[in-house]
């Protein structure tokens, strides 16, 4: 059953988000630096408009050439904030892009890491909404969040700073009176983890129902379970707008409330530098000086409140993102060492639901080298025995074991070197044909590659318009049939030690069926091959014949005494012939 993704708590968000940093710490200073020289030179324009107002007031000495000089270092020092500010946002960029790459390789990696007993039973949907959604959120939010919130931050503490230096009561008093957006923060931040993470979560339910449905459109249809995956999906979609309107109500608290908070440290510094003034205690540059301050401090601080709503956004995805490496089998899985390739099944026992076992004290040992066929009436087992065979579940209770070693338990590059499971389900990318091939032999040459497709009877390759660099689903579109011989070309190239086909030529017309086992065999030979036989004449071909019945292996051995035997696979055997004249 698909059971719910891990999300990473809070300790584990910020350890992943120090990782980062730390992986291009160079980028991170060099921003922070160059910040701090443009909010520097950022403080000097309001601190000569002073000093230009109380050159004015005065009257003293040459005043006209005194203000040209002031106002000309002014206008440099803007110049020069301005180009470093720029500086810092490119460089904050690129650090973002950067580190967006690393937490998209970091996601793939994991999740090609996961041993498919483990993938299988993820829900779908939310794996994609975290992989593309969540992953593209955090994206955008390091490529442009974490320079513009460096650059807002670095330059509000310039400003602060200045303001306190310039005159501490001035300072004071506008920093009592930023409590207001202080306590706006305070009070989103609250609530704001839990809602993101709910609006997150109800997105992947969408997409896990939408895909389900997809996936399964046919069988709906057959089975006229449209309402259901109709009220399935409208329930999806509600919980995800009730989530979505939560994130909205914070929203509207959140902005107004900072809006009409930013404003007051201006009003306060106005009215405090009025009464010193007043009572010459300080003078009119100053106040004026620290009034440009404080009115400059709306802007970072402005976009700061911005990016703290969006930052609870990412950091909810950044949390579903690096929640992955929680997953059982996340982590990569050490290269075990096998002795052999014998194949043991010990008293195995399985079941989808626990509550009944659809496998039941399964004793099975297939040899190197052996063919061996499994064979059954419909739903007698004989699928469920090869994904156990081929460590895509392993059994409640027994064992299953490659070379002494669980099978479920090796790691996804050492299981596909020594077991490879095909079944009518294939993947053809929308790539070229050479392409294609190569995910299963990156080094093979394209006499191999040409090699593998002849091998399985693939006589359309000499139609392709541009042989193996034709452009899959951009040149040609490949049926069925074709698209099944190119998987099991794959596995001609991967050459695996013991091969495990269920269905894998049932697409395929019988007399082209025939033709690809034949040229397989041919190519396997010396290596183990278990086949779900869903035609007797492969099982007649086999050196063993596995027969299962409702959930148990009720005979073992060949074709001859088998049939000799004249029990379940006798009848069937018989049957077959019958139907076959």
């Amino acid at each position: 059953m698909n059971r719910q993704l891990p999300v990473a708590n809070p300790a584990e968000v910020r350890t992943a988000a120090v990782r980062d940093l730390r992986a291009d710490r160079w980028a991170v200073v060099a921003v922070v630096v160059v910040n701090a020289l443009a909010a520097a030179a950022g403080l000097i324009g309001p601190w000569l408009l002073g000093k230009i107002i109380d050159t004015i007031q005065s009257g003293e000495g040459n005043v006209l050439g005194t203000v040209d000089r002031l106002a000309f270092g002014a206008l440099v020092f803007t110049v020069a904030q301005t180009v470093l500010a720029w500086w810092a946002l490119k460089i904050g960029y690129r650090f973002g892009e950067r580190t967006a790459a690393r937490v998209r390789e970091r996601f793939l990696q994991r999740t090609l890491a996961l041993p498919p007993r483990v993938a299988d039973h993820l829900p779908a949907g939310d794996l994609i909404a975290r992989g593309s959604t969540d992953a593209s959120l955090v994206a955008t939010t390091l490529r442009s969040a974490v320079p513009e919130v460096l650059v807002a931050t670095v330059h509000a503490l310039f400003l602060v700073g200045a303001v306190l230096v310039l005159d501490l009561r001035l300072g004071v008093c506008g920093l009592v009176c930023l409590l207001g957006v202080g306590a706006a923060v305070r009070w989103y931040m609250r609530r704001a983890r839990p809602v993101y993470l709910a609006v997150a979560a109800t997105g992947a339910e969408v997409a896990d129902v939408v895909a389900s449905t997809a996936k399964g459109a046919r069988t709906i249809e057959l089975l006229g379970l449209d309402d259901r995956r109709w009220q399935a999906s409208e329930a999806a979609i509600a919980e995800s707008r009730s989530a979505r309107l939560g994130a909205l109500w914070l929203r509207t608290v959140l902005f107004p409330w900072s809006e009409v908070a930013l404003g007051i440290p201006v009003v306060g510094v106005l009215l405090v530098g009025g009464a010193l003034y007043a009572n010459g205690l300080v003078s009119v540059g100053v106040v004026v000086t620290a009034t440009v301050y404080l009115r400059q401090l709306v802007g970072p601080l402005d976009t700061l409140m911005i990016w703290i709503e969006q930052l609870q956004g990412a950091g909810a995805s950044y949390a579903r993102v690096e929640g992955l490496a929680d997953v059982h089998g996340a982590e990569p899985a050490q290269t075990q060492h096998l002795d052999g390739e014998r194949i043991r099944v010990s008293d195995a026992h399985y079941s989808y639901t626990g509550d009944r076992d659809v496998l039941r004290g399964i004793d099975l040992l297939v040899q190197p080298g052996e063919r061996l066929a499994i064979v059954g009436t419909s739903g007698a087992g004989k699928s469920t025995l090869a994904r156990l065979l081929a460590g895509l579940d392993r059994p409640h209770t027994g064992s299953v074991t490659i070379g002494g070693r669980p099978v479920a338990e090796l790691p996804p590059d050492q299981l596909r070197e020594h077991v490879v499971l095909i079944t009518q389900d294939h993947h053809v990318f929308h790539d070229t044909l050479r392409d294609n091939l190569l995910i299963a032999k990156p080094s093979a040459t394209d006499e191999e590659l040409y090699a593998a497709l002849t091998a399985v009877g693939a006589d359309w390759l000499d139609e392709l318009p541009n042989g193996l660099d034709t452009e899959i689903g951009v040149d040609i579109e490949l049926p069925d049939a074709s698209a099944q011989q190119l998987s099991l070309a794959r596995v001609v190239l991967a050459d695996p030690h013991t091969l495990i086909l269920d269905e894998a030529t049932s697409l395929l017309d019988p007399k082209t069926a025939r033709r690809t086992e034949q040229s397989l065999a041919a190519v396997l030979r010396g290596r183990t091959v278990i086949a779900i036989a869903h035609r007797l004449q492969t099982a007649h071909d086999a050196d063993r014949i596995a027969v299962m019945e409702a959930g148990e292996l009720v005979e073992l051995g060949t074709h001859t005494e088998l049939v000799s035997a004249g029990r379940l696979y006798g009848k069937l055997w018989r049957t077959w012939n019958t139907e076959a004249e």
